[in-house]
């Protein structure tokens, strides 16, 4: 499966920086869909409200999934990679 990956900074509550990826089908190129993606995910990291746009995130590239990145992609759509200050 080739997905597309979305590089996305986001300032904390706290004021620090989440780095995280977001990554989804290639076919998806909505970014209202993709931050709501990572908008999603800033719920679960109790962050939620915290601005996600396109100035926080950006179309990086296209890759090849996974298999762990392709049955999340699979079952809820998208799958993020936590890489700073998550």
């Amino acid at each position: 499966m080739q997905v597309a990956v979305w590089d996305t900074y986001v300032t904390r509550k706290d004021g620090t920086i989440m780095h995280f990826d977001i990554v989804a089908p290639d076919t998806i190129k909505d970014e209202e869909t993709i931050h709501r993606f990572g908008k999603d995910f800033l719920v679960s990291k109790d962050e939620e409200n915290q601005p996600l746009t396109s100035k926080e995130c950006r179309f990086c590239h296209i890759d090849k999934a996974s298999p762990e990145i392709e049955a999340s992609v699979t079952q809820k759509g998208y799958y993020i990679i936590e890489m700073e200050g998550c």
